[in-house]
């Protein structure tokens, strides 16, 4: 029976889940199998391709069905690998396993034992993990960053000429304008995410404690490091060149760090957009039938921004903590990193979460310009920056005290005050 997530422990799993199950694509079990397959497929077609240990050619035909084996991969698969795990309680010996079946079935039995050749666990997990981000980067994460930039960019055209009074420490400052503001939020996501580009997505390639030494005593003739650095780049990874069992996680940090730059700016974005909404610069379009109290009928509260800024929280919370611990392991390698990895997709899918908050919002969003005029014509004060600024250029003596004086009397500084 379909529970509709409400038996999920998380609720990026059952809440959430018409929101985030395009994530499970790259960050399921079921893709982390799929992705570990398709490392070990294209290693051993470029083991072939250089006729290193396999002396048959792969032709296109052949080369099509192996690819076939992850770009088809099913639930039921999975589940075969799942099957092996039991027997091995070893997830990575289980996809090399599965393969070695699959070959069989291919006619290809005589190369059984180049599946996985040299390799340990981790240069399998350590290519599959970043593979799978980058997809899941290129593919969910960064449109949608992009799509809500266009949008906080086209608010921002649309709303460039309407005057705003600005407020500094909470105080009525110098005139601004809305979409000014907005494109504040726009340069800065922009810059950041120009950043995300600048940062490589890197595996770890080179055997037990990445010195390919049994590479090295079956095959001394080949330039293995020379073969991983194509490999990697051939399925659009860059090779991490001085490593231990595992990869040192520095760019993934950096990655997540960058993530939580663009979290940050959009919490940033959903508390002011909060306040403006409480002073009355915005209404938000009602939905027909929908609550925003259980008690009090005539509210519209901000949930949309609510929902975004403790979603981006609780994303730059797993983001810290895992830049900060992935990093870091004994010696050649410990385990810690295992559980940590395995939970990438769980920030992420906050994030997502958060971004089709915010374009909800923001799309939700009707300017009360009466409201915002009322406002300006309340606080003629804030024209004494320009006009003692002007005074100063004339040569007046003390302008910046003769204002002061002037704006904070208990007089009120209305329009024709400011004219006197």
């Amino acid at each position: 029976m379909n529970s509709d997530g409400l038996l999920s422990i998380s609720p990026v799993d059952g809440r959430y889940q018409s929101k985030t199950a395009i994530l499970s694509n790259y960050f399921s079990e079921h893709a982390l199998f799929k992705y570990r397959l398709k490392v070990e497929v294209e290693y051993l077609i470029a083991l072939a391709n250089r006729n290193i240990g396999i002396k048959e050619n792969f032709n296109d035909d052949l080369i099509a069905k192996l690819r076939n084996l992850y770009e088809s991969f099913s639930v039921e698969d999975a589940l075969s690998i799942k099957s092996h795990e039991k027997i091995t309680n070893h997830d990575v010996k289980a996809v090399e396993y599965f393969l070695k079946d699959k070959l069989k079935d291919l006619g290809l039995a005589s190369h059984l034992e180049f599946v996985h050749f040299g390799l340990t666990s981790q240069d399998i997990n350590n290519t599959a993990v970043p593979l799978l981000l980058m997809d899941a980067h290129n593919m969910v994460m960064y449109p949608a960053l992009k799509k809500l930039l266009d949008l906080i960019n086209d608010l921002a055209k649309s709303w460039s000429d309407i005057p705003m009074l600005a407020r500094t420490h909470g105080q009525p400052a110098s005139p601004t304008t809305v979409g000014k503001e907005f494109f504040v939020f726009a340069e800065r996501l922009q810059i950041q995410i120009k950043a995300l580009s600048n940062i490589p997505f890197t595996a770890k390639f080179g055997g037990a404690t990445g010195n390919f030494n049994a590479h090295l005593s079956a095959f001394p003739d080949i330039d293995w490091i020379a073969f991983s650095n194509d490999f990697l780049q051939s399925i659009k990874l860059k090779r991490q060149q001085t490593t231990t069992q595992i990869e040192h996680y520095d760019n993934l940090a950096a990655l997540l760090d960058n993530y939580k730059r663009i979290n940050t700016i959009l919490i940033d974005l959903a508390q002011d957009v909060w306040l403006y909404i409480a002073m009355d610069y915005f209404k938000q379009e009602i939905k027909k039938g929908e609550v925003g109290s259980s008690t009090m009928p005539h509210k519209v509260n901000p949930i949309d921004f609510e929902n975004a800024e403790g979603n981006l929280a609780l994303a730059n919370a797993l983001f810290e903590f895992m830049s900060r611990k992935l990093p870091i392991s004994r010696l050649q390698r410990d385990l810690t990193d295992s559980t940590v990895s395995r939970n990438l997709g769980v920030p992420f899918a906050h994030v997502l979460i958060a971004l089709l908050s915010l374009e909800k919002g923001l799309n939700k969003l009707r300017i009360d310009k009466s409201k915002i005029e009322s406002d300006l014509e309340k606080n003629w004060a804030v024209v004494a920056e320009a006009i003692q600024t002007i005074l100063r250029r004339e040569g007046y003596p003390n302008p910046y005290e003769a204002l002061k004086d002037l704006t904070r009397s208990n007089n009120v500084i209305d329009k024709d005050a400011i004219q006197s």
